[in-house]
């Protein structure tokens, strides 16, 4: 699951922040936000699509570097809190 979710963050990001830029290496754990590669509005361009294409409805608390300043980090997110059940 890991490599088809971080293909498709690491699409997503490409077109979005780097306009189709694909000759740009972009590394699995470089930093997106030190490298201004997104800032706050593309973290929350970064939220939808994450909300959107994997079912994750993200709380405040998840918006934090820790979970999306890299694709290694993003993929694991999303992995983590796709396994977590969702309470009734």
């Amino acid at each position: 699951m890991t490599d088809t979710v971080k293909d498709r963050v690491k699409a997503f990001i490409i077109e979005n922040f780097l306009f189709g830029d694909g000759s740009y290496e972009l590394a699995d754990t470089a930093s997106l936000i030190e490298n201004d590669i997104i800032d706050s509005t593309g973290v929350l361009e970064l939220v939808a699509f994450i909300e959107d294409n994997f079912g994750i409805a993200m709380a405040d608390s998840d918006i934090v570097p820790q979970n999306l300043d890299s694709l290694a980090r993003i993929a694991a997110f999303i992995e983590a809190k796709a396994a977590v059940p969702v309470s009734a």
